[in-house]
This record gives structure tokens, C-alpha cells and sequence, in this order.
């Protein structure tokens, strides 16, 4: 959406009256000056919810979206009032399609400072919740003030869950100003009272919208089959959604920061044993992608891998389309079928590519389609990742497919294999549920397949009947016991 000057939306708005009229709703919004005291340029966004008690939405909901208004806009000087109406963008419905009944609307200004969501990341400024009575045969004008300011969460500290908040000079010097990089840090009961005791480590990456505080729910894995470990959740959201740990030219070297910054910091600080037989990684659904790259692009950094429901790790299979074949289409089938993007069981669901990529469109940054192209495509003339998909055709654009190649992972493991065989011998461990929610098994699948032909000894396991959830108590006893064992080796 282009960009639109405060000037040149009042020519708009003032001139005729039939332009606002034709909205069934409009809203006026002021920016308080003590909340802002510069101009603001970027995403405006009206939401809609039913729920009176959400202060302000941290994301949309993939399944049942809120509704939305969206407007990009330059300069605007708090204080100044400014109209949305007509000229905004809706989703997932237009204005005039909106159900009568109660809602609860704010707005929100997106600041862009830096955290994963357009709506709720620390800094950004909304306004209070309204209630109203929306009837599309009406048109109402609505008053929002934007006073409020998002600000961060809190990580609370206890006595066996500590925090690691670090500057980081590879990410500060990509990108010309000051980054940092965070983990929650989970200790084992033995740790206070053994001070010279040095531990194994074993690094989790979450799956899309988690993060570092995670590790208060780690702590019951500090202990793994009676082996003692210092279990570590790092924090892999940024303004763009998931950095997966890859280095990219859109997300800067956040691999390399991790293993060169992140890791030495932690093991120094927190007594780790600092060799990489007693250094694990594993994650799930992105954070299982980005365990099985991290063990995969360092080999001689970590010890073991265990990668659970990945993101996909072939991209012959990215979901059940083939990137790299020439005419496909990200919506629909070669069919003409509307590609389904999840499933529930063996049934297919409402939710699609075209309208999850419309989704991702709205809020402008930090969804989970767009992250993909965040971490895996070149950076454009705009500055922004070029797009694999045009976003009204669906079409593939086969240049941009070409260059994820670099982190297609079963093409990783094919190509470098002579090298990257040896080192991996005993590391690799994939599980995935052979009804994967979001088709990500069939990747899976040939990732199996591919490492066999290699003569890998891998463990890739389809679990019959399992879905995205997969890990269950009795897969974490597994899973522990495994971690135990690989460890007992290596030290």
C-alpha cells in the first residue's frame, strides 16, 4: 500500500462527502502527545474484537481472524486528528460485509522497534477499548485516542530461571545500530549447592510466536534420564517473525551471533562444560527447523540434534508445492484447487495459502508466510525480501525459488555430504507425525529418504496417526532418555 501524506488524505477526506459516506463506519484518531512527540509514519490499524477484556491484540488468529483496518501513512503529527475510512484496507472482510453487533475497537500505531507483532510489540502506542454498536447500513464516526503504549514484558527471574539479555556486536554492526540477543536459562536443582560443578547444555528454539520465557516450563528438564543439565530457550522472534538462527540478508548473521556471541556467554556465565559433546540443540515446528540447520550448518558446535515437527526441510515439499517447479502456484494446485494450508486428522480446513498470505499482507511484517521469505530470499531494491509468490496470482517466482536453495536442507545435506557426513554420524534425530497439521510430514519424508540413499545412520520417524502436537509425555521420556545417553558418551 502506498504511502499516503496527512496533507493529501485531508484533500481526500474534506473533498466530497460521498467518499466517507460510502463507509458504513469511519474513525477519527489522534496520537496524544505524551505518548508520541514526533511525527509517525508507517501502519495504522483499527481492530474489531468481540472481547473487552484484550487490551490490545498480540496477533491475529490463524484460524478465525480478527477483523482489521489497516492504512500506511507519513508524517502524522500527533495531536493532528486524521480520518480512516473508505481509503483503508480490510481483512479478512470489506467494511460493508462486517456482521451488525457489538464490538470492541481500537487502534493501534505499529512503531516497528524491533518485536515480532504489528500489534503488541513493546513501544507501540493504541488507544483504550471502545464499545460500539456497528450496523453496516449506518454510518457511525468513531473517536479514538491513542495514549497508550505497549511496554515489555517482564522476565521473572527465580532462583533456577535466569535471564541472558547481551548486546551483540555482530547483529548491532549489520545492522548500524545497537541489537541484542536473549535466552531464558533454566538450572538444575544441583546447581546452587555443587558451585564447581560444570554442566552439559542443551539450547531450544520454539516454534513460531514463542519465546525465552519458555524456560519457566523447562525446569523439569534440567534433569534428563538422571543427567544433570543447564537447559537453555533462546529467543528467535524478531521484527520479521522467526529468524530460525540463519544467517540471511534480511535478518543479519544470527546463526554466527549465536554460536560466536550467545553460547560463549552463556557456558562462561552459567558454568556449561564448553565442549560440544556436552552441547544438544532441539526445538519444535520452526524451532525444529532451525535445531536441524543449526546442527546441520554447525556440525562441530553442537553434539546431537532432536528435531520435532520442522518447518519444511525439503522444499520439493514446501507443504505439497514443489518451489522449484517451473509454473507452480502458492494457491492453488495444478488443479486450479485452493491449496488447503492445514488439516484437521486426514480432513482438509478452512484455512488457505491465499488467505493466510492475505493475512500476513495486513498486518505488513512479522507473519509466519512472510518470516520464510525473511530468512531464505535476497534482499530487494526496496530493502524488503523479495517475494517468492506474487501476492494476487500466487504465481512463483522461480529466481527467488532459486536462491532459497541455500537453505533447503536435504539439498544442504546432498551437496556438502562428503563433508558434512562424518561430522554429523550419530547427531541427526527427526520425528514427525505422519499427519502433520500443516503438511510439513511429506518434507519429512524425503528428507528420510534422501539421508538413506546418503548412508546416513539418522533417525527420521513417522509416528502413525500423530499430528503437529506429536511430543507427548511418553516422546519426552524418549527424547530425554536419548539426550542422557548421547551425553553420557561425549563426556
Amino acid at each position: 500500500m502506498r504511502y499516503l501524506t496527512v496533507a493529501a488524505m485531508y484533500v481526500a477526506l474534506i473533498g466530497p462527502a460521498t467518499a466517507q459516506d460510502a463507509a458504513p463506519i469511519s474513525f477519527q484518531l489522534t496520537v496524544d502527545k505524551a505518548a508520541l512527540a514526533e511525527p509517525f509514519s508507517g501502519r495504522v490499524f483499527v481492530t474489531f474484537t468481540r472481547n473487552e477484556q484484550r487490551p490490545v491484540l498480540r496477533s491475529l488468529n490463524w484460524n478465525n481472524p480478527e477483523q482489521t483496518f489497516a492504512l500506511d501513512v507519513k508524517d502524522w503529527k500527533p495531536g493532528t486528528p486524521m480520518t480512516l475510512g473508505s481509503n483503508v484496507k480490510a481483512f479478512p472482510k470489506a467494511m460493508a460485509d462486517l456482521a451488525a453487533g457489538r464490538y470492541y475497537v481500537q487502534a493501534v500505531i505499529d512503531r516497528d522497534l524491533g518485536g515480532i507483532s504489528a500489534f503488541s510489540s513493546p513501544g507501540n502506542i493504541y488507544s483504550k477499548a471502545k464499545r460500539i454498536e456497528f450496523d453496516p447500513k449506518k454510518h457511525e464516526v468513531v473517536s479514538l485516542t491513542l495514549d497508550q503504549t505497549v511496554e515489555p514484558a517482564r522476565f521473572r527471574e527465580t532462583e533456577n530461571v535466569k535471564l541472558v539479555d547481551i548486546p551483540s556486536k555482530l547483529l548491532s554492526d549489520f545492522f548500524g545500530k545497537p541489537m541484542r540477543m536473549r535466552a531464558g536459562v533454566a538450572l538444575p536443582a544441583s546447581y546452587v549447592n555443587e558451585p564447581e560443578k560444570k554442566y552439559p547444555v542443551v539450547y531450544e528454539i520454539t516454534g513460531f510466536g514463542g519465546d525465552h520465557n519458555a524456560a519457566h516450563g523447562a525446569t523439569s528438564r534440567t534433569t534428563l534420564d538422571g543427567t544433570d543439565v543447564i537447559w537453555v530457550v533462546l529467543d528467535a522472534n524478531c521484527r520479521l517473525g522467526h529468524d530460525v538462527f540463519a544467517d540471511s540478508a534480511n535478518n543479519g548473521p544470527v546463526g554466527t551471533a549465536l554460536v560466536k556471541e550467545m553460547i560463549p556467554y552463556v557456558e562462561k556465565t552459567y558454568r556449561g562444560i564448553g565442549k560440544p559433546s556436552a552441547r544438544l540443540v532441539t526445538g519444535h515446528s520452526s524451532g525444529g527447523w532451525s535445531s536441524l540447520w543449526l546442527q546441520v550448518a554447525y556440525p562441530d558446535t553442537f553434539g546431537g540434534c532432536w528435531s520435532t515437527s520442522p518447518d519444511p526441510v525439503d522444499f520439493r515439499d514446501f507443504q505439497r508445492i514443489n518451489i522449484y517447479e517451473p509454473g507452480m502456484n502458492y494457491f492453488t494446485d495444478a488443479n486450479g484447487k485452493i491449496r488447503e494450508l492445514s488439516r484437521a486428522g486426514r480432513r482438509g480446513t478452512a484455512l488457505t495459502f491465499q488467505k493466510f498470505s492475505a493475512m500476513d499482507d495486513q498486518t505488513g511484517r512479522g507473519g509466519q508466510l512472510t518470516s520464510f521469505e525473511a530468512v531464505f530470499s535476497p534482499k530487494g531494491a526496496d530493502g524488503k525480501p523479495m517475494k517468492l509468490w506474487d501476492r494476487k496470482t500466487g504465481a512463483i517466482d522461480t529466481a527467488v525459488a532459486k536462491a532459497w536453495e541455500k537453505y533447503d536442507i536435504r539439498l544442504k545435506l546432498d551437496r556438502e555430504w562428503k563433508t558434512l557426513g562424518p561430522k554429523l554420524a550419530g547427531k541427526l534425530h527427526v520425528w514427525c507425525g505422519d499427519i502433520d497439521t500443516y503438511y510439513l510430514d511429506g518434507a519429512v519424508r524425503l528428507l528420510k529418504k534422501q539421508l538413506a540413499d546418503l548412508g546416513s545412520d539418522a533417525v527420521v520417524e513417522m509416528f502413525p496417526g500423530k499430528n503437529h502436537g506429536l511430543v507427548d509425555r511418553t516422546l519426552r521420556t524418549r527424547m530425554s532418555r536419548e539426550m542422557a545417553e548421547t551425553l553420557k558418551k561425549g563426556t
